[in-house]
């Protein structure tokens, strides 16, 4: 024995040293993202509701696709999903833009350069009223 690389007769074994340290790195990835989800959910929906004059400067769409791989009875499967996620730009009085995610789907509702009171709650927009009055500069 050289004392370099791994010995698989008998101490370091490659396989049952690196591939379980690589499954829990990806463990730990998968349960921190998880929780950073469910934090960021629980401090919207805590954050206090404000409704402020605006003007909607701009609309997105967000498209996620995921693709499952899975073995059934010998046979791999693959199984694909999509989730669009919506986003609406705010631009209020003093100038300063904001994008919301729309969870209350007011995408559809609004246009660009649509103005009136607009209620976000942290990073969601949760209301617009559209308003007949004059534009913002």
């Amino acid at each position: 024995m050289n004392g370099f690389g791994p010995s698989f007769g008998g101490g370091f074994n490659l396989m049952f040293t690196i591939i379980p340290i690589l499954v829990g790195i990806g463990f730990i990835f998968v349960i921190g993202g998880i929780l950073y989800s469910l934090i960021n959910h629980a401090k919207n929906a805590r954050a206090p509701k404000e409704s402020s004059y605006a003007r909607i400067v701009s609309k997105r769409m967000d498209v996620r696709h995921h693709t499952n791989h899975h073995n059934h009875d010998g046979a791999h499967h693959s199984t694909n999903s999509s989730r669009t996620y919506y986003y609406i730009t705010l631009e209020f009085d003093n100038g300063t833009r904001k994008e919301y995610l729309d969870v209350k789907n007011l995408y559809g509702l609004v246009v660009e350069g649509d103005t009136g009171y607009a209620a976000v709650q942290g990073e969601w927009i949760v209301a617009f009223e559209r308003s007949h009055s004059e534009p913002l500069r």
